[in-house]
């Protein structure tokens, strides 16, 4: 079941940091630095309408609602959005993951995060564990759901 958007602490917080638009994992970053005791989340996002697909992304979460800095740019209401978590990281595992990116991979962004390799890589859609298949594939069975044919009644 999905847990409720805070869209009133979404926009505060997104105001906080700045949140840029198509930013979304370091929009959560920023937010779980600057926000007590949640976790940052990756995963996938689900609405009616183009693409039409789920859309990776990333929120902050604490253990009754979703902090979504990135809501703002989304363009939707939060009712009509759908969070399907793949991989749940505390502050301090974040900024681990982080530092070991950079150390690692210099040249690369150090977001998304995509847990211990080894991972499997699912052609252009993502990159990631049997979790994010799992969570990509429950996302994609709700934009299926959200965007089926509307039959009207030819009487």
């Amino acid at each position: 079941m999905n847990k409720p958007v805070d869209e009133a602490l979404s926009d505060s917080v997104a105001k906080q940091i700045g949140s840029k638009a198509k930013s979304p994992f370091e929009n959560a970053y920023k937010a779980a630095l600057i926000t007590k005791d949640v976790t940052y989340v990756q995963g996938f996002l689900s609405f009616e309408g183009q693409p039409f697909r789920p859309t990776e992304h990333s929120w902050i979460e604490f253990s009754d609602r979703i902090v979504d800095p990135s809501l703002s740019h989304l363009g939707k209401k939060a009712a009509d959005l759908y969070y399907f978590p793949a991989q749940s990281l505390t502050l301090k595992k974040l900024k681990a993951a982080i530092e070991e990116a950079k150390e690692d991979y210099p040249e690369d962004q150090p977001l998304p995060i995509y847990g211990s390799q080894p991972y499997e890589y699912y052609g252009d859609i993502m990159l990631g564990g049997k979790e994010y298949l799992a969570a990509y594939d429950a996302a994609m069975a709700k934009c299926k759901e959200l965007n089926q044919p509307q039959f009207r009644n030819r009487n």
